[in-house]
């Protein structure tokens, strides 16, 4: 007799928790699924993780944050479209920066879905996942990143000293920006990792037999 595979005890084990739990599990993953796709990251990346590329991007950062190029969005979409129109305006103000430094590397700027990693950031911590993100590449782009949440804005006490009322504005927006259950997630995220990774083992798992069935069926 075979032994159960991986997917075979994966798919019980998610079976098991559905059952015991099916109301909250189901509500967890859609208040998931809701920050994900509520948010727009920013996400930049130095050229190497030498110590002097590393303190390029951080000038990038702070110049980029200082020039008001992510103020001002009243929901998500414009946040998007203000980020889609300034491409040009971020990668030309990254680059000065750079050469103001005697550094010659490109700079690229794009929206994209990003597949993140958990990050903590503050008292919050984002899931992993995939998100809507503003990526700035310096050079070939493969040193550690820096990021933060551009919208709701969460980024300008990582750029600058907070003044007096920059943590509470911080928080100001976390609450206006996040209903309770978001924030439970983003500020307790021990409570959620192992049900978060069988929700997204489970939406992966459909999504690939309708692709596969998508691919099976004839086409006239």
């Amino acid at each position: 007799m075979k032994k159960p595979t991986g997917a075979v005890m994966a798919a019980g084990l998610i079976l098991a928790i559905l059952i015991s739990n099916m109301g909250s599990f189901i509500s967890d993953g859609r208040s998931l699924d809701e920050l994900r796709s509520s948010v727009l990251r920013l996400h930049i990346l130095a050229d190497s993780d030498s110590a002097r590329d590393q303190q390029l991007k951080l000038k990038v950062r702070d110049e980029l944050l200082r020039s008001g190029l992510f103020n001002g969005a009243a929901d998500l979409s414009e946040a998007e479209a203000i980020a889609a129109e300034s491409l040009g305006d971020i990668e030309r103000t990254a680059e000065r920066v750079l050469r103001e430094n005697g550094c010659g590397d490109k700079v690229t700027a794009e929206l994209a879905d990003v597949e993140f990693d958990e990050r903590i950031y503050g008292d919050i911590t984002m899931p992993a996942g995939r998100y809507r993100a503003l990526r700035i590449k310096i050079g070939r782009a493969g040193g550690h990143n820096w990021w933060c949440v551009m919208y709701p804005p969460l980024c300008l006490p990582a750029a600058c000293e907070a003044e007096d009322g920059g943590i509470d504005d911080d928080k100001d927006e976390e609450e206006k920006h996040f209903d309770a259950k978001e924030l439970d997630i983003l500020k307790h995220p021990k409570k959620y990792r192992v049900r978060f990774a069988i929700w997204d083992k489970m939406c992966s798992f459909f999504k690939d037999d309708t692709v596969q069935n998508d691919k099976n069926k004839e086409v006239p």
